[in-house]
């Protein structure tokens, strides 16, 4: 089952650098990365601006619109008029279905703020001690992950180290 983990980092330049490391593990197979999307938030910046990993032409599309409904939630990005408005609305409740919810919304959105990036992690099969070597000088804060309470404990141990 794949998990999805947010990840805070205290400047807008390092889920991007975190990214780019866990896509070389995923050539090294030490964890499946599906999709990886980062926010970054200048500190001069209105509205952060999100990267996609995926490319979202052809079958990605559907993770585009995904996480483009998720960052309109969370960011208050505004969408294609009143009309989409009124949809999202109704879709957001099936999100709560995968763990997002407004707790999850309200969290992201209180931590990930002007000056600081995010990366949004879905993925497989992690080798936990190995990533955890990769990026033992990253300081990171995990703010949300849909993994089982024990997971998430082991997660959570493997950045405070």
């Amino acid at each position: 089952m794949s998990s999805l983990t947010v990840w805070k980092f205290d400047d807008a330049g390092t889920a991007e650098q975190v990214r780019e490391r866990l896509i070389g593990l995923q050539k090294q197979e030490l964890i499946d990365v599906h999709d990886a999307v980062v926010v970054e938030w200048p500190t001069d910046k209105k509205k952060p601006k999100t990267k996609q990993a995926i490319s979202t032409a052809g079958a990605g599309a559907a993770g585009g619109a995904f996480w483009g409904l998720l960052f309109g939630l969370i960011f208050l990005v505004p969408f294609f008029g009143m009309a989409f408005g009124a949809a999202i609305g109704a879709l957001s409740g099936s999100l709560a279905d995968f763990g997002i919810d407004d707790d999850f919304i309200a969290s992201v959105r209180d931590q990930v703020t002007p000056g600081t990036s995010a990366l949004f992690l879905l993925s497989d099969d992690a080798v936990l001690d190995r990533v955890k070597e990769q990026l033992a000088d990253v300081e990171a804060h995990l703010i949300s992950t849909n993994l089982s309470v024990e997971n998430e404990a082991a997660l959570r141990d493997m950045f405070e180290d």
